[in-house]
């Protein structure tokens, strides 16, 4: 008691309180904003923490990119430009519904169900910190193999196109994954002796290339659609507790496989997004009404990232292994503030733990009047001309590029990439499963490549390992899928035929 009453007063210092509100409204800014991410919100605030206590510095890490992950789904739900890498996976969705007059449903959405994931997420932080840890620490390169792939898999499902499409736009992600010297073999590929693809390609431009650029391309051929109803945003939230009753079981859903992908390093709410948008229109009764303005996907989806986001928290605090690219930012901060990640700091700094568990849980709480004013703020772009508002996108686009390497060649990449989404997208090829392979191409790789140096190159130990085996099931089941879904047409058709 005299440990969580310690931990209310370091979270009730001024200046944690401030940290946490001004890191709150930045985060939803940055995220808000095309091309900038939660990744680059946190980056960004590490030079700030130099002059923090140690509390407020981890507290404007947490509530940063909580905010940003969220509003990432803003300019998604309003533009269809996503924000952040995890809210890519429901864009077209929460669009849709904008479209179909519903932006207060959708937006409303992303916000209520990103803040009760972010508290479920922090109550698995809090309940199953050790026997997570324990089984993150258990997982090899063999299972860490089949869950990216897996998660490339998903492609097909959330693909409202042809599946095989679906798969060929994966697979130009993942060669693109594959430019640049930083493999495996540490050997230069298809870098054409151009310098600046030694370090390869980043998904920032390419996300910003084929979702923001091409959108503005596509307004400059296109005539000016009719104009959206000239009017404020109602009542955010007015539905959700109606939603909630209808799809708790999404949510829940949502929740735990959030919680179970935050948990594994290198995975995070990118893949956490995907993987429960997937299973929500798997598993659900209407499939079909997935892509049209359906908000079964946009609860699973939102309440699975913010739910990976605090989750991911554990084997950074228990082991120092990062769960995803924002906790590896912030253990670097808990190293540089004293507080040294190991099962020791439960012990020693127990006050100081509890009082990370409770800025979590405010973080999310205050998302939401915070969210609502940030939606409000937004809702403009509504009622802007298109010819004033592509503009203004396309420089925050360029601005956004340059700012995640400081050169001219992001930019140019951003270009690149607006066109190839444009060409693909008018040629049916769903540009997100592109991005997705780029997202997860390396991470595949790296986990293929050490598994067979493991095994001397033999393929055996990646389906002997129990678990392994059973993701190994489930990704064959889903590369399969569309051949069965295509072999099931054929045969439906066939019958048809004789029938008549």
């Amino acid at each position: 008691m005299n440990e969580l009453l310690e931990a209310f007063r370091l979270v009730l210092a001024p200046d944690v309180l401030i940290a946490i509100l001004l890191s709150s409204i930045y985060g939803l800014v940055v995220g808000s904003l095309p091309g900038l991410s939660a990744t680059m919100a946190t980056a960004l605030l590490v030079p700030v923490t130099f002059y923090l206590s140690p509390i407020a510095a981890v507290a404007s890490i947490i509530a940063a990119s909580a905010m940003a992950i969220f509003s990432g789904d803003i300019p998604g739900c309003l533009l269809r430009i996503p924000g952040t890498p995890a809210s890519a996976a429901y864009t077209d969705e929460a669009y849709a519904m904008t479209r179909n007059g519903q932006a207060e449903v959708a937006l409303g959405a992303g916000l209520w169900f990103s803040a009760l994931g972010g508290i479920a997420g922090t109550i698995s932080l809090v309940v199953m910190a050790p026997v997570l840890a324990e089984l993150a620490l258990n997982f090899s390169t063999y299972e860490y193999f089949w869950l990216a792939f897996l998660g490339l898999m998903c492609a097909t499902l959330v693909a409202r196109s042809s599946p095989v499409k679906a798969i060929a736009s994966m697979l130009i992600g993942l060669l693109v994954a594959c430019i640049g010297m930083e493999n495996p073999g540490g050997v230069p590929r298809f870098t054409f002796g151009v310098a600046e693809l030694l370090g390869g390609i980043e998904p920032i431009p390419a996300l910003v290339g084929v979702f923001a650029v091409s959108e503005v391309i596509r307004a400059i051929v296109s005539p000016e659609p009719p104009p959206l109803p000239a009017r404020k945003f109602g009542r955010i939230l007015a539905g959700q507790l109606a939603l909630t009753r209808k799809y708790w079981r999404q949510m829940t859903r949502g929740n735990v496989v959030g919680i179970i992908i935050g948990v594994l390093p290198g995975a995070g709410a990118d893949m956490a997004a995907w993987v429960s948008y997937a299973m929500s229109k798997r598993f659900s009764r209407e499939p079909k009404k997935f892509g049209t303005g359906h908000p079964e996907g946009l609860v699973e989806a939102g309440a699975s990232n913010n739910a990976s986001l605090a989750s991911g928290w554990v084997p950074a605090l228990l082991f120092g292994i990062p769960g995803d690219t924002i906790t590896a930012i912030a253990i670097g901060v808990l190293y540089m503030k004293g507080l040294n990640p190991g099962p020791t700091l439960f012990t020693e700094r127990a006050s100081s733990m509890y009082a990370l568990y409770i800025i979590f849980i405010l973080a999310n709480i205050i998302m939401i009047p915070l969210g609502i004013m940030m939606i409000r703020a937004a809702s403009s772009i509504l009622r802007a001309p298109r010819a004033a508002i592509m503009p203004v996108i396309l420089v925050c686009c360029a601005v956004g590029a340059f700012a995640t390497g400081n050169n001219l060649f992001a930019v140019i990449l951003v270009a690149v990439f607006g066109i190839i989404g444009y060409v693909m997208e008018n040629n049916g090829f769903p540009v997100a499963a592109m991005v997705l392979g780029i997202v997860m191409g390396t991470m595949v790789e790296q986990s293929f490549v050490t598994s067979l140096i493991k095994s001397d190159g033999s393929l055996l130990p990646f389906f002997e390992r129990p678990v392994s085996a059973v993701l190994a099931a489930m990704t064959i089941s889903a590369l399969l899928w569309p051949a069965f879904i295509w072999s099931w047409r054929r045969f439906r058709l066939r019958r048809q035929e004789h029938a008549l």
